[in-house]
């Protein structure tokens, strides 16, 4: 008995000791699942509620995935939320213009709305890629000034008002559940995470983006293209937000401009907390998957709280937020000496 004690604790000692953010996922995940199981066992561990937060995450999920790609290359994008409604709101006015006689919605209406709302987005972060790679504005400048662009323009196509009045259609297929079971939420996310897995770990783009991201000036004289790998690194995440959006525009079967605000600090928060570094050149999709996860479980059991407000989450994300930041200081300070 000792001995496999042991050997478990050698094990969390050795995973804890090769990646310092994974054991506080860890610690945070267990703690979580502990805190609930003592709080509220019967409503936080229901079917229900895991099936009601695999339809939920993936929406600030994907936003997160591009907030991810963005920061590895040593940027930041923070136009995600902006893009992601211009998106669903351009895809809901053309879901609207498909609707024929009699209220039925063609066949191709939901390929041509989603890929709409994917060229959206994929305007959206070629856009923020000019503006970064070849204007030369700080990132987080250049999309915090597209966040209000984009905003505008949605606010402006839409006149402050919700698209709204949708054939259930578009609902009933990307949010409804393959085999009655998986939300196709998050199938959509699963597939994205995989892609974005896939391209930074087994392609020559996920090697350039690393080592732009860790030196940008040796990327250059290595003779990498850095502006090219930047405007297709903002596309990237320009796509993850337009699917971000479209899936909020089946969970709500509407869109509007001022939808998901809070999700831009849930996102940075989860990239970060995923063990990111927001100077560039290090982090993995597994870290910010499991964060996404500890995330969702941790807002979801908030909201089971009726006497916690809803306006202290931002409060708590932004707390969540500058500690994991001081402790990632403290971190690289102590393997510098």
């Amino acid at each position: 008995m000792n001995g496999n004690k042991a050997g478990i604790r050698g094990k969390l000692n050795n995973l804890y000791g090769k990646d310092v953010h994974t054991g506080r996922l860890i610690i945070a995940f267990l703690a979580v699942l502990i805190g609930m199981a003592i709080l509220k066992p019967q409503k936080f561990f229901s079917y229900i509620n895991f099936q009601t937060m695999a339809a939920q995450f993936p929406e600030f999920g994907l936003m997160s995935l591009g907030i991810m790609v963005c920061m590895i290359s040593g940027g930041i994008d923070l136009s995600v939320v902006g893009a992601a409604n211009l998106a669903a709101i351009a895809s809901g006015i053309v879901l609207k213009s498909m609707v024929g006689t009699g209220g039925t919605l063609a066949w191709y209406g939901i390929p041509v709305t989603m890929t709409c709302g994917i060229l959206i987005g994929v305007i959206a972060g070629i856009f923020n890629g000019i503006l970064v790679a070849k204007i030369h504005i700080p990132p987080i400048l250049a999309t915090l000034g597209t966040n209000e662009l984009y905003t505008g323009i949605a606010i402006i196509l839409t006149e402050g008002k919700a698209v709204s009045n949708l054939p259930m259609d578009y609902s009933a297929v990307i949010a409804g559940k393959l085999f009655g079971i998986i939300p196709v939420q998050l199938i959509i996310f699963v597939i994205m995470a995989g892609i974005i897995s896939f391209l930074l770990s087994s392609t020559t783009y996920g090697t350039r983006l690393y080592l732009l991201g860790t030196n940008a000036r040796a990327a250059k004289f290595s003779g990498l293209n850095n502006g090219r790998l930047l405007i297709k690194t903002y596309a990237l995440s320009g796509i993850c937000a337009s699917l971000g959006g479209l899936v909020m525009l089946a969970n709500y079967n509407s869109a509007r401009a001022d939808y998901g605000t809070v999700y831009t600090l849930q996102c940075v928060l989860i990239v970060v907390l995923g063990g990111v570094n927001p100077d560039g050149g290090k982090g993995k999709i597994s870290g910010v998957v499991f964060s996404i996860l500890v995330l969702q479980m941790l807002s979801s059991g908030l909201n089971m709280f009726p006497q916690i407000s809803n306006f202290y989450k931002a409060l708590i994300w932004g707390s969540v937020l500058l500690i994991v930041m001081v402790l990632n200081y403290f971190s690289e300070n102590k393997k510098g000496n």
